[in-house]
């Protein structure tokens, strides 16, 4: 058996929770004192069908991508369907987790899967996320630069893009006087020391910090560090809403319809009208409900933007310069639970994982 723990742990590095929107609620959501996980079952929606198939499969961890407590919960009750799932995994003793927007807003989450199945190249985040990064800067001895450096880096900071043990430093001179009760590293009790030191600056994702600190405390010489942690206003390329990249090839609007449907195993389509004579070359996909980013894609020069939940007014926003598909919101997202199900049976191949079986799509086409 698993912990709990080791499993959230991961999933949290996957997709950290401070990538989730203001109004989501992704994380763990049901747990309880077993924290020794049997199997997991994981599927895009948690419904009482769900919960039951977790039961007769002995899996006591339900992964999901969209939360089963999403809005405001006031009341619980089996009087509706999500009172009675929530319920019978309590009974159950049956832990959630679901990860959700902030699956969304990394690079090689849905939307990179998506971006994958319909075999998009050069792919990059299109809307990048702004204040995702700061900045630790800290002073210590020439000599102790490199040993404090290989220890931040290796608590994750120092990368940026395809750059890894990135930093910048500059050599100064430090002062201070230490008092009668300290234990200084350098100089004496009561006595002002000036020593030359290196001045480190190196950037990490916010959500690392805790152990940028801790690595940075526990390799530093001094009794008493001196660091300062400071905001950033640049934006990350790896975090952020949709996707954007190019077809091996250009298409004309039918064929590249057509490639969609068989890729993603489309039943139908909504789209937008475009000039026949259009090349379809640059894509933008958005899993779930996207169409707050067809401006981003309009602007960035995309010659067709796939994503669902397009309302019939904002078809006319399209104003005939991009193909808008909407693929409806259950098959933009289906196979979130395939790539749920590879990276944690890279991770943890010795227990029992499970692709949900049931049909969780509310709408139904004829």
């Amino acid at each position: 058996m698993v912990k709990l723990k080791e499993i959230t742990r991961f999933l949290d590095e996957l997709a950290p929770l401070s990538l989730q929107e203001d109004y989501d609620n992704s994380g763990m959501i049901i747990t309880h004192e077993q924290d020794s996980i049997r199997g997991i079952l994981i599927t895009l929606d948690v419904t009482e069908e769900v919960v039951d198939e977790a039961v007769s499969a002995d899996c006591n961890l339900i992964v999901s991508h969209h939360p089963v407590i999403f809005k405001g919960l006031k009341r619980l009750s089996p009087a509706d369907h999500t009172g009675r799932a929530i319920l019978k995994a309590v009974k159950n003793n049956i832990h959630i987790y679901s990860i959700h927007t902030n699956f969304d807003n990394v690079r090689n989450g849905v939307n990179g899967f998506i971006a994958d199945r319909i075999g998009l190249t050069g792919t990059r985040v299109l809307l990048p996320r702004e204040n995702v990064f700061r900045k630790v800067v800290t002073f210590c001895p020439k000599e102790d630069t490199r040993k404090i450096l290989d220890a931040i880096h290796l608590a994750g900071a120092g990368i940026i893009g395809n750059y890894e043990q990135c930093s910048f430093r500059v050599t100064g001179t430090g002062s201070f006087k230490p008092n009668e009760r300290a234990n200084p590293y350098i100089g004496k009790n009561q006595e002002l020391e000036e020593s030359p030191e290196d001045r480190i600056e190196v950037q990490f994702p916010i959500w690392i910090q805790d152990a940028v600190l801790d690595a940075l405390i526990h390799s530093h010489p001094y009794e008493e560090p001196a660091y300062y942690i400071q905001e950033t206003k640049n934006i990350s390329r790896e975090f952020g809403a949709g996707i954007i990249g190019s077809l091996p090839a250009p298409a004309d609007p039918e064929s590249f319809i057509s490639l969609v449907k068989e890729k993603l195993e489309l039943k139908s389509v909504r789209y937008t009208q475009v000039n026949e004579k259009k090349q379809i070359l640059k894509v933008a996909a958005c899993g779930g409900s996207g169409s707050f980013l067809l401006k981003n894609a309009m602007n960035s020069g995309a010659d067709a933007f796939i994503t669902s939940d397009i309302k019939y007014h904002e078809f006319f926003d399209t104003e005939g310069k991009i193909l808008m598909l909407d693929i409806g919101h259950y098959e933009s997202e289906k196979y979130t639970k395939d790539l749920l199900h590879g990276l944690l049976n890279e991770k943890f191949s010795n227990i029992a994982l499970r692709l949900s079986k049931v049909d969780t799509n509310p709408v139904r086409y004829t």
